[in-house]
This record gives C-alpha cells, structure tokens and sequence, in this order.
C-alpha cells in the first residue's frame, strides 16, 4: 500500500449561522470555491493533476446540492479533468472525505486528491434534506430516535456530570480558542472570506464569546428539557438505559457546539503526487476506522471508535500526543476524558465546537487541520482526530509527522 501524506490544509473562518452572520451572504459552492483557490495559488497546484475532490456536505440539498465538489471546482477556474463526489455521514463527513481519499491514494488509484468539507447552516437549515431516520416510526423506533441533546444530556446523566461540570468544560473552551486567536495559532490555515469586489468580509471565527464565565452560562435555561419531557424523548432513552430513572438537562446554547457556517479542505497525495507538486510532507495519515454505536447514547462513538482503531493500528493511548474530538456537546468530550482517562492539557488544546462552532459537513477537516499546526507548533509527532455522529457512530483518525 502506498503512504498517503498531508501537503496542505485550508479554512475559512466560521461564520454565525444565523441571516445577520457574516458569511451568510456567501453561497456554498462559493465558500467551497473559495478554500479551493486557496489550496492551488498557496501549492502552485496544476489543477490537471487532481484526481478527485471529495466533500462532506450534511444537508446537500437546494444551493449544496448536485454533487456541490464539481460546483465549487466550476467556480474555483479548476480543469475540467478535476471530479468531484459529496459524501455524508453527518458530523463526520469531512473526516471521512479524507480517509476516503486516504484509501484512494493507498490503494494507488489516485496520487493527488482534495477533500473535506463545507456547510452554510445559515442558507440551508439543520435536517433540511430530511431523512427516515427522524420521520419513518420503522426505522426510529430501532434506532432509539431523539434529538442529539436529550442524547448528550443522557451521557451526562448516566456518566454523572454536573451542570457545573459541562458549564466548566465550555468556559475553558471559550478561553483556549481566544487565546489561540490572540496568539496566532491559527494564522496559517484560515484563509479570509471575500466578496466578489475582493473586499474581505470575514478573517476571524465569529462565534466565540472568549469572556464567558459561570456565571453568563449559569443564566441560560436547559435547551433540550421540553422535547425531553414534553416531546417524549426522555422516555426512549430510559426504555434504552433502564438504568436510568431520570434525566438531568444540563445542556444549553453555551456548551453545545455553536451554528456556524464554513468549508475547509485538505491537499493529500502519494509521494509521487507530492514529489509532482515540489511539495514538502507535513504528515502521514496512519491509520483511520469506523464503527457503530449505542444509537440511544449515540454520541458516545469516539469512544468505541477510538478503541477500535488503537488495536487495528498496534497503538495505545499512551502513543497519542495530542487529541482533538469535535465538541458537539461538552458531555461528548467529558466521557471521552473519563472512558480512557486523558489530561484536558492535551484535549482541544485551541478550544473546539462549543466556541468556533461547528458547520457539520466541514468541521473534521478543520479540526484535523487544526490539530496538524499544534503538533508541529509543539514539536509533537502524533494525534488522534474523532467525532461523534447521529443515529451512533465514530469516525476516528491517527495522523502523524513525516
């Protein structure tokens, strides 16, 4: 099999997922064109030598439809001879673009290949393609259906974490990625968005409030209690977990990831690829897997994933440097920590979802991308890259430096 290695990492700074958010006036192949750009003028990129372009993309319907990686390379001047495929697998799609290409490159199908992923949350809505999953009673019911906050405050509940607990946990994240934006850790890879006049409109994340405290977050009401207890919800969870008598609600809009819109892409290629572009490796990509899960938890999969992959790739814990798991909930990454007893120090260590936010389709290439420029800031070697997915699933990745 052939090495597959990471030339390249772009993103966009995320926007507020909201109509008054400032990539909202940006369409989502143009976000996606505008990442693509960016990877061909900063490598010299002949875009004749692409073999593919593989995006993640939650909700491709509308704008984001009709396979959204072609649509981008159109606007993005890119050869024609460049294809493109859209994947999903909700908040994971991003990561599993890239280890899609990862196999395309190892099994020598392709030498240069970019993937990743692009989301506008606030142009497409959360759910708009829909799904049998929310609505047909003969595939939720087996599958534990709920909202994924009645799921995570389930974790917390079954895992015994406070509201004080995930409230911390969402406070510190605030605090770690303003000081990463303070201290320029995340100068190299984020790429400002521009209109069509070139006038820049948004250079830095918009979401996160670097300032909060306990006490702002202690204000804000439990989110996912209503659909819980009125929608039905905290049933089919206890029905699941017997174990369970009640749910503690303990998750709200200030440690649940934020609604944000954003692409970001990924360069990877064989070392013929790379020795064609006179490109410098950064980092391999070792090992990555997938698995299900507990559809009721359902976002207890990087834990199972995680497990999974350790053993297939001849790991331990202990050989991982650096972490990052996307912070869907502060829950998710709470019993992430407990499951295999890791130090918060090397966890997310620039914030994560609950301060940038997370545009679902985008986010694993981002925070892979992410975790790339602290190893080499810190002059580490290896990191692990997971998110947890609805209806319970784990995607996991191991990337080291070359």
């Amino acid at each position: 099999m052939t090495d597959v290695f990471i030339y390249d990492h772009v993103r966009t700074p995320r926007g507020r997922g909201k109509k008054d958010g400032a990539l909202h006036e940006v369409p989502t192949p143009r976000l996606a064109a505008r990442m693509l750009e960016a990877l061909r003028d900063r490598n010299d990129l002949d875009t004749n030598t692409v073999d593919d372009i593989i995006m993640g993309c939650v909700d491709p319907v509308f704008e984001a439809g009709a396979v959204i990686p072609k649509a981008a390379a159109f606007e993005a001047g890119y050869s024609n001879r460049a294809p493109g495929i859209q994947i999903s697998r909700f908040c994971a799609s991003a990561l599993d673009a890239i280890n899609l290409a990862a196999g395309k490159i190892a099994q020598g199908a392709d030498d240069i290949v970019i993937a990743g992923g692009v989301e506008s949350m606030s142009r497409v809505g959360m759910g708009m393609s829909g799904g049998a999953w929310y609505m047909d009673p003969s595939v939720s019911f087996p599958g534990y259906f709920m909202p994924q906050g009645v799921s995570a405050d389930l974790i917390a509940t079954k895992y015994g974490f406070s509201r004080d607990d995930v409230d911390a946990y969402a406070v510190e994240s605030q605090r770690r990625a303003g000081v990463s934006w303070e201290k320029g850790y995340f100068d190299r890879s984020v790429v400002p968005v521009k209109d069509q006049n070139g006038i820049v409109i948004l250079a830095k994340d918009e979401h996160m409030r670097p300032t909060t405290t306990m006490q702002n977050l202690a204000g804000l009401n439990p989110s996912f209690q209503m659909p819980g207890e009125m929608g039905g919800f905290e049933s089919v969870g206890i029905q699941a977990h017997p174990e369970i008598e009640k749910i503690n609600y303990v998750h709200h809009a200030g440690n649940s990831s934020g609604i944000v819109d954003g692409a970001g892409l990924v360069l990877l290629g064989s070392k013929a690829g790379g020795e064609s572009l006179g490109a410098k490796p950064r980092a391999r990509i070792k090992a990555f897997a997938n698995i299900g899960s507990d559809p009721a938890l359902m976002l207890t999969g990087p834990v199972d994933v995680t497990e999974k992959l350790l053993k297939r790739a001849g790991m331990t814990i202990g050989d991982i440097d650096l972490f990052e798991l996307n912070e869907a909930f502060a829950a998710v990454v709470l019993r992430y920590l407990q499951a295999f007893d890791i130090s918060h120090d090397i966890m997310n260590v620039n914030g994560g979802a609950i301060a940038l936010g997370h545009p679902l389709g985008a986010t694993g290439a981002m925070i892979l991308g992410t975790v790339l420029d602290e190893l080499e800031r810190r002059d580490l070697n290896t990191a692990l890259v997971t998110l947890c997915i609805g209806a319970g699933m784990g995607t996991a990745t191991i990337i080291e430096r070359v």
